[in-house]
């Protein structure tokens, strides 16, 4: 399949390496915004409700 795009097997590994990595920070980053997003509200609720 690599062939056919002109692609050899060891660029394919390389290029499939780096999109894990990336992948892998991306998420890695949104996950922690969602959090302090929602850290950050429960603190304000905290607060209000005093």
């Amino acid at each position: 399949m690599w062939e056919e795009l002109g692609i050899s097997g060891g660029t394919a590994i390389i290029i499939l390496t780096a999109l894990y990595f990336i992948i892998k920070w991306a998420v890695k980053n949104g996950v922690k915004e969602a959090y302090e997003k929602i850290a950050r509200e429960k603190t304000t609720n905290h607060l209000d409700k005093e």
